[in-house]
């Protein structure tokens, strides 16, 4: 049964090649467009690991919540496009924390900004 590592790449690579040649130019439109979801949530990860190495302490910029969101809807608008209810059900409510978040902060921000009054 043990077939190596060998093995199962050039399987994993003639299951892709099938799926690959069977498909759509419109799907493979959505592929794309799923793909650039999906590097855009990964890349929030990379900021936040680079914004907390300069800063010597774990921070979460605001960038991380913005490419949260843009990356989360991408992803959404790809799971609604193909109907998978593992990655509708997976994103919707990443989605609604994301923006909370961004508006918490724009609350902050403007809270801080603005003067007292006595």
């Amino acid at each position: 049964m043990d077939h190596g590592f060998g093995y199962y790449l050039g399987h994993l690579l003639l299951k892709w090649q099938s799926y690959f040649s069977g498909m759509s130019a419109t799907d493979s439109v959505w592929l794309i467009v799923g793909l650039l979801g999906q590097s855009m949530f990964m890349m929030r990860f990379v900021v936040q690991w680079v914004h907390s190495e300069r800063r010597r302490a774990s921070v979460i910029p605001v960038s991380f919540w913005y490419l949260s969101l843009v990356g989360g809807l991408i992803v959404l608008a790809y799971g609604v496009h193909r109907a998978d209810p593992v990655i509708i059900l997976g994103q919707l409510p990443g989605t609604l924390v994301y923006t909370r978040n961004l508006i918490l902060i724009r609350r902050n921000k403007h809270a801080a900004r603005a003067p007292e009054t006595p």
